[in-house]
C-alpha cells in the first residue's frame, strides 16, 4: 500500500478518541516519516507515545483542569474556551517504518515524531534457500515410510 493510499484509507487512522481538535501533519522525506502534532499547553511529561501490535502508533495525553478555586476568593469566569481532558490518536505506520528506531521530541507544544524508513526495494522479495544435508547418507528409499491401510 502506498503512503497516499494509507493516508486515504479509513483504517489507517484507527481512532481519535478526543472531542478536542488536535492537528497533525505527516510528511515523508527520503529517509523517514515525520509526524508533527500540535499539543499546545502540554509538556513532554503529559504525553505518552507507544507502538502497539508492531505497527500501530498511539499518541495520548491529558490536559488537567485548573485547580478548584479557593472558596475564600470569589472568581467569575467570563470566558473559558481552553479545553481540558484527554487526547488519544492511533494510526497504522507504513510497511517501510523502522519501528525500533522511532525518535520523538517536543518543543513549544509541538510533538515531532520521526520514524526512519527501510528501503523495501533493496530487500529481495524472493530468496533461494540452499538445502543442506548429510551427503554421505545412503537413502533407504521409500521403505522407511510406513503406510497403514485398514
Amino acid at each position: 500500500m502506498s503512503l497516499l493510499q494509507s493516508l486515504l484509507d479509513p483504517s489507517t487512522v484507527l481512532s481519535s478518541d478526543s472531542g478536542n481538535i488536535t492537528h497533525m501533519d505527516w510528511k515523508e522525506t527520503s529517509n523517514s516519516h515525520v509526524f508533527e502534532i500540535d499539543l499546545p499547553g502540554l509538556t513532554k511529561e503529559d504525553v505518552k507515545l507507544e507502538v502497539h501490535e508492531g505497527r500501530v502508533l498511539h499518541v495520548s495525553a491529558e490536559r488537567k483542569d485548573e485547580e478548584p478555586p479557593d472558596l475564600k476568593v470569589k472568581e467569575t469566569w467570563h470566558c473559558r474556551e481552553r479545553a481540558s481532558g484527554s487526547f488519544s490518536r492511533r494510526f497504522r505506520l507504513p510497511e517501510n517504518a523502522k519501528v525500533d528506531e522511532i525518535k520523538a521530541s517536543m518543543r513549544d507544544g509541538v510533538l515531532v515524531i520521526t520514524v526512519p524508513k527501510e528501503d523495501l526495494k533493496k530487500k529481495p522479495k524472493h530468496k533461494q534457500v540452499e538445502i543442506s544435508g548429510d551427503e554421505e547418507h545412503v537413502s533407504k528409499g521409500l521403505g522407511r515410510f510406513v503406510c497403514c491401510k485398514a
